[in-house]
């Protein structure tokens, strides 16, 4: 099960690592300019080269890599698993709101680590002070040097929930001898579909095996009964649409189908949950600029009966908007960001639109519209008359619901089977657990 030492690395990959060992010196700069921009944390700057004020538990460690929230959670249910088998856990993800999201959504005893910056001297630390006995790499985060350094080590590597998108596959297949000699490095490489199976066979993964989104068996995100109960309270009898992780160049659309739709829902309320919080005070602008009342949740402000459009502009509170309104309008999708998940709101019944660009949940959204669980707007007109449907009409938006939910329901089973795949290893650290106990 273990990667075998790497084998003579194609000149791309030769070169990366001689500029990322030469770039240590200008390290510090790098990290003032990041913390300038709010994307470090002050306090923990030090584990972006490989050092840490944590030490390693005793036993067998599991480490589990993903870049950034959406990773993170869709990794959730199978930390839980893995803790059920009293095996420790290092989670890295490499931003921010992550880190904030592990904190507020996880289990103390899951340890987080800002991952390092992809240089030989920092991997090196990194790993010696952690020594990871198994490393689960989530959908398509490759640094380089720390797969290359894990495989040097011997450690075992495997890709979990793997996706390659239609437009990351074109540019990798023209530089097929280094991905090749990245992916060929992981044990096992476990894809979300049959067509991202093929993509990584195609790219030189070994022993590839589909076994679906793990996003897919994710739980309902979580919301504080206190403040579901007070915004119920403010927007009883209005008809809301939430507007969920949105990015620039939609926020304006939703704005726009406000201002239509409001002739004909005299009171209703938009709330706008943006995939980046920061834009908050942006997008106030941008509603005041059309006329329309905002209100931004981190100023701790809430809908009054005058407010048009509500701005819920905090982390991790999207379960508490989901239950809000059962029309959400799922964002990333209508400019070519390739959509975000549409699975939490679904749990949580929620009927879906979205826009035309969705192929980072490609398989999830065709199941979803072609059963009727979904509906696509590809322009503002079809916006505006999608989600007036919804409003409109209770009997389509239940029918939408349950649709969602049985496709949901019959696309599950990632983690079920992503445990089958990992049981040779986790076989091998219980192994190792009982000599240690012994």
């Amino acid at each position: 099960m273990a990667n075998s030492l790497p084998k003579a690395l194609p000149m791309t990959l030769r070169m990366y690592r001689r500029l990322a060992s030469g770039l240590v010196p200008l390290a510090p700069a790098l990290i003032k300019r990041r913390l300038k921009q709010g994307k470090e944390d002050p306090a923990r700057v030090g584990e972006r080269r490989g050092l840490s004020r944590d030490v390693r538990p005793h036993g067998p460690l599991v480490w589990i890599h993903g870049a950034s929230v959406g990773e993170v959670l869709a990794a959730a249910a199978l930390i839980e698993r893995l803790r059920d088998l009293n095996l420790r856990i290092l989670l890295t993800s490499g931003t921010v709101t992550s880190a904030a999201v592990v904190a507020k959504r996880f289990p103390p005893d899951v340890i987080h680590q800002y991952v390092p910056y992809d240089s030989p001297r920092y991997v090196a630390r990194f790993l010696d002070h952690w020594k990871p006995s198994l490393a689960l790499f989530i959908e398509s985060d490759l640094w380089p040097n720390l797969i290359l350094a894990g495989a040097t080590r011997r450690l075992p590597m495997v890709l979990i929930n793997g996706r390659m998108s239609p437009r990351s596959f074109p540019r990798w297949r023209r530089m097929y001898g280094t991905i090749s000699a990245l992916l060929s490095r992981f044990d096992i490489c476990l894809a979300q579909s049959k067509t991202d199976a093929e993509r990584f066979s195609a790219l030189g993964g070994r022993d590839v095996v589909t076994t679906g989104n793990l996003k897919l068996d994710v739980s309902a995100p979580p919301a504080d009964p206190a403040k579901l109960e007070r915004l119920m309270a403010m927007t009883r009898g209005r008809p809301i649409i939430v507007a969920a992780s949105t990015h620039p160049g939609e926020d304006e659309m939703l704005v726009a189908a406000h201002r239509s739709l409001v002739g004909f829902f005299p009171h209703l309320l938009t709330v706008i949950v943006p995939r980046h919080p920061d834009r908050g005070s942006q997008i106030s602008g941008l509603v005041t600029a059309s006329g329309l009342k905002p209100a931004l949740r981190s100023r701790d402000e809430l809908p009054a009966a005058t407010t048009d459009v509500y701005i819920a502009d905090t982390m991790g509170e999207l379960g508490l908007f989901y239950r809000l309104s059962p029309v959400v309008f799922m964002g990333g999708s209508l400019i070519r960001h390739g959509g975000q998940n549409p699975i939490e709101a679904i749990k949580l019944g929620a009927a879906i639109v979205h826009g035309p660009h969705v192929f980072n949940f490609a398989d999830v959204y065709e199941a979803l519209d072609n059963r009727g669980g979904a509906r696509q707007a590809d322009t503002q007109e079809a916006l505006v008359k999608q989600l007036g449907l919804l409003l409109a009409e209770p009997t389509i938006r239940n029918k939408m619901q349950h649709a969602g939910a049985s496709v949901v329901e019959e696309l599950g089973g990632a983690l079920n089977r992503t445990m089958t795949a990992l049981e040779p290893y986790l076989l091998q650290l219980r192994i190792e657990m009982g000599a240690a106990n012994a």
